[in-house]
């Protein structure tokens, strides 16, 4: 028996995200996100072979992630946490706001996992201290969140900026941070621009948890098409960014025949 009804909870969130101004196109893409990110979470969770309880969850956990997104952009105009609020605690507040989670799922069995892994998602790392089972929701959600970020990377942002990405420069500090092959941490690079906001897309991968979800990456082609999107008119930077693309790739690789 299922204990959620994900066309029900998908029909739920649906009648959230309409209270907002969807013609915003930035309110309407959250939405997008959010659908395609519960689709990606389901599709991780069955080929890590998860329990089938399990792939509900986490497909609920992709449908609820970036549900304060829509009160944050309606409220203060914007997506960066470091000028509203961190958006993955105040979805926990939602969710727990006149008991709202049930009506997604009847059962609070999962609710601390849901929590959990909606309140990590959005952190430079997982918090300390939790159990197995609630470390691999929280690295599940993570994974199917960065992995519709390079899909959009790849069909949304930067259109506009495409001169001025050509003619930009890669920062020479950030590049060695990117070669560390960890996450960047942008509390250290708070003003990164053009061709360098490239690097710290492709760095998500460094911070992707799970073989199926790195197989999506390679199989989408999404490094690729990120970096083919654009030719560098300074040499060196467009030498340097090839160069981290094929890193990435090769650091995939690596990772899925290991």
């Amino acid at each position: 028996m299922k204990i959620v009804n994900l066309e029900e909870a998908k029909k739920e969130f649906i009648r959230y995200t309409d209270c907002y101004d969807l013609t915003n196109d930035n309110i309407s893409r959250k939405k997008y996100h959010s659908l395609r990110v519960m689709e990606i979470s389901k599709k991780i969770a069955e080929e890590e072979n998860f329990s089938e309880e399990e792939v509900e969850i986490a497909t609920l956990i992709g449908l609820l992630h970036d549900i304060a997104r829509f009160k944050q952009y309606t409220e203060y105009n914007t997506f960066k946490d470091a000028e509203s609020f961190d958006h993955g605690d105040i979805a926990i507040e939602i969710l727990e706001s006149y008991n709202y989670l049930r009506k997604y799922i009847k059962t609070d069995k999962y609710d601390e996992i849901i929590k959990l892994a909606i309140k990590n998602h959005n952190k430079f790392a997982i918090q300390d201290g939790l159990r197995e089972e609630q470390n691999k929701f929280c690295k599940l959600i993570r994974d199917a969140d960065k992995i519709d970020i390079l899909f959009i990377a790849v069909n949304d942002f930067w259109k506009n900026e495409k001169e001025l990405m050509e003619n930009s420069k890669i920062d020479s500090e950030l590049k060695k941070e990117f070669d560390s092959q960890k996450p960047l941490n942008r509390t250290k690079f708070p003003k990164v621009e053009y061709v360098n906001k490239i690097l710290g897309i492709l760095a998500f991968v460094f911070d992707v948890n799970y073989i199926a979800s790195l197989k999506i990456i390679q199989n989408e082609k999404y490094v690729d098409e990120i970096i083919n999107r654009f030719r560098f008119k300074d040499e060196y930077t467009q030498k340097e960014i090839i160069e981290a693309g094929e890193r990435v790739k090769q650091y995939i690789t690596n990772k899925i025949e290991k």
